[in-house]
Formats: structure tokens, C-alpha cells, sequence
């Protein structure tokens, strides 16, 4: 009986070891760098990335650094097929993340007045300014060095951003979104919707 107890503590012993071994090589850092972790966040995207959100699949194409003063921001030009978007990124007292569309349904001067009326909402200014940028990829108009903005609010939440970049004007609106319901997958660098 006893040889029998100890046969079986052996034989346990020698599968333990193995499975631990087998565990061990599985874990080991590969030196493959196509395999190796990506930690790619919401504040260093790269062109040819892509963002989940929704069911939709966006391809980033272009990124825009935001600079007023010693405060940072980004927008990066998002893409689905013949659909864009803005994905601008920001972090106070904390990180906020809206989604916004460009639009061409809102006419206004080159001094946005402090309330608007769209789409049935009033939306009221919230911030504007001026700031600097620096550009990666495609940015569609927007080329300036600078640029005017005005940032509005809705009282549902909804906002509406105004930009004017060498006399242009940009409008987009669109929805502050949580970081949750992002899903980053990391691309290979380059452009997929444009050569």
C-alpha cells in the first residue's frame, strides 16, 4: 500500500511539473514584434488605427494636437467607408470624448453669437478661443497653423463645435461619448482610405 501511495505522488508530481513547464514556455516573451503588447490609448492614436464604437469600425486618417497655452487637446479625422467623423479628446479635471460629423446645415459668421438655434436645439457657447496645431495625416481643410473655435452645449448634452481656420469655417456636431465604449485596435501606420 504504501508503494502504491508513493507511486501516486510521484506520478502527480510529474504532471505538475510538466503542466507548470508547459505553462512557463507559454508565457515567455516572444521576441516576435509583430506579437508583442500594444498600449495604444485614446491620446496616442496613429493614422491606420481603428476605433470601435457602436457597431462601426473608423479608421483614423488624420490626427490634430490642439494648443492653447500649456493646455493639449486632439481631434482625429475619422473614416468608414464615404462617412467622417471628428473623435476629440480631452482631459481637464478629467477625460472627456465627444464624437462629432461635419456639417453643412448651419450657416454662420465668422463671430458665432453665444446662443444657437440647429436641428430644433439651442445649444449656448461654452468656450471659445484661439489655438495652435501641429498635423499628422490627412486633416481634410483643415491646414492653418491656427484656428478660432467655439465650443457649444445643448441642454440634452449635445454639442456643436465651430472652427475657423484661415477664413473657413467648419462646423460639426455630434455627442460627448464615454472611453468604455471605445475599442482600439492598433494598426500598421498608414492611411487605408486615401493613397
Amino acid at each position: 500500500m504504501l508503494y502504491i501511495t508513493l507511486a501516486i505522488i510521484a506520478v502527480t508530481a510529474i504532471i505538475i511539473y510538466t503542466q507548470r513547464k508547459q505553462i512557463q514556455n507559454l508565457l515567455k516573451p516572444t521576441t516576435n514584434k509583430k506579437l508583442a503588447p500594444v498600449n495604444t490609448t485614446i491620446f496616442d492614436l496613429k493614422i491606420g488605427d481603428i476605433i470601435q464604437h457602436m457597431g462601426i469600425d473608423w479608421v483614423v486618417e488624420g490626427r490634430l494636437t490642439y494648443q492653447e497655452g500649456a493646455y493639449y487637446w486632439y481631434e482625429y479625422l475619422l473614416q468608414d467607408k464615404d462617412k467622417i467623423a471628428w473623435l476629440s479628446v480631452e482631459e481637464d479635471d478629467r477625460v472627456e470624448i465627444a464624437l462629432l460629423e461635419p456639417t453643412n446645415q448651419l450657416d454662420v459668421s465668422k463671430d458665432p453669437p453665444p446662443e444657437l438655434n440647429f436641428a430644433g436645439e439651442i445649444y449656448t457657447r461654452v468656450d471659445y478661443g484661439k489655438a495652435r496645431m501641429t498635423r499628422t495625416g490627412i486633416t481634410m481643410k483643415r491646414k492653418a497653423e491656427k484656428c478660432q473655435y467655439f465650443d457649444y452645449e445643448s441642454t440634452d448634452g449635445k454639442i456643436l463645435s465651430i472652427e475657423i481656420w484661415d477664413g473657413d469655417i467648419e462646423v460639426s456636431v455630434g455627442e460627448k461619448i464615454s472611453p468604455r465604449s471605445l475599442t482600439i485596435l492598433p494598426g500598421d501606420g498608414k492611411t487605408v482610405y486615401r493613397d
